[in-house]
């Protein structure tokens, strides 16, 4: 047998001992559910199991095929994404759904390169929808397999571990060896401290033969994120609060939002303010990461005792949770409530 065929062997082995029992993965015998496997895929980029596995539920409680999911209203699609990071990924789902719901019977298609062609199906997506749901042949690389492929073979460059995972693919059980190499990347070959002498493929592993496992894969330094300021608007009228619909393009497209003026480099105002209220600025920020850049939100709250029709809708503070708002705005929410 050779290194390579050694190594997927160990592997699989290892997994069918050890695999995570996750809710979106089929249990041995089963035949793996394609809308489970694509949903749970998306909503991991960049997201904990911990965080997506109550989400999960309560969405393929709601929306549990892919035809349903085509049916849904847009803006409940937004609402229940909230919290999960990029809402790009959120509209790519729903219109993915409506494209495998018209014109494939509301059946997912099993070849990588048809799933290539669908919205939100990159490169990633497609190879792990591929293998997982239909059991192809397709090189799944995602942070935790990336991981181990630059320890097994000593290896630094996207490229080249991309290349090197290829080689150890097996033919056979594609899928169940690419979320073995995810669970053994998230318990065993960790980034910081891997446990070794746990791992079914250290004797295969040139970085631990080289005594520096964790030195790979080699990591660029990270660019400092620009900071950006704004004010976020708190305008209430008796027990409900002032939202707004943001504009289809950009950051958190479409989602609902307090309001807020633009987020640029210069200090925050009030000129962008929602109403001619009376407003004034309380002694407490909001500070949110995101992923090219950090956000520094002034408030500034008002209370709605003169001012006219205003555009957005009047919704009830204490049913805030239930407006499906990005984090950033939920922040502002939770420090307004302690605020009184």
């Amino acid at each position: 047998m050779t290194g390579e065929r050694m190594i997927a062997a160990k592997l699989i082995h290892w997994y069918d001992r050890h695999r995570r029992d996750l809710p979106w993965r089929a249990e041995p015998g089963e035949v793996p559910d394609p809308y489970r496997v694509w949903l749970s895929e998306v909503m991991l980029q960049q997201t904990t199991v911990a965080t997506v596995r109550p989400r999960f539920a309560a969405w393929v409680a709601r929306w549990p095929t892919f035809a349903s999911l085509a049916a849904a209203d847009e803006a409940d699609v937004m609402a229940q994404w909230a919290g999960l990071g990029y809402y790009a990924r959120a509209r790519n789902l729903l219109a993915a759904a409506r494209v495998i719901a018209a014109e494939y019977e509301g059946e997912l298609p099993d070849s990588e390169a048809v799933l290539r062609t669908l919205p939100g199906f990159g490169d990633y997506t497609a190879a792990a929808v591929a293998a997982i749901a239909f059991g192809r042949r397709a090189v799944v690389v995602d942070a935790n397999v990336e991981r181990v492929v630059a320890r097994l073979f000593a290896l630094s460059g996207k490229p080249a571990i991309r290349a090197a995972t290829d080689t150890i693919t097996p033919h056979t059980r594609a899928g169940d060896f690419a979320q073995g190499m995810m669970d053994l990347g998230s318990a065993i070959c960790t980034p910081r401290r891997p446990q070794c002498l746990l791992c079914p493929l250290s004797d295969e592993c040139a970085a631990l033969a080289l005594g520096t496992p964790a030195a790979f894969p080699v990591r660029k330094a990270k660019a400092v994120r620009p900071q950006r300021y704004g004010t976020l608007f708190w305008l209430t009228r008796g027990d409900d609060v002032l939202l707004v619909r943001r504009p289809d393009r950009g950051l958190l497209g479409g989602m609902r939002a307090l309001p807020t003026g633009p987020w640029t480099d210069a200090p925050p105002g009030l000129a962008d303010a929602p109403a001619a209220a009376d407003w004034r600025l309380v002694d407490a920020k909001i500070t949110h990461g995101f992923t090219h850049f950090t956000l520094d939100l002034a408030l500034a709250v008002a209370a709605d005792h003169q001012v006219g029709e205003v555009d957005g809708e009047w919704w009830p503070v204490r049913a805030i949770d239930a407006a499906g708002l990005p984090t950033v705005f939920l922040k502002a929410a939770r420090e307004m409530e302690r605020a009184g």
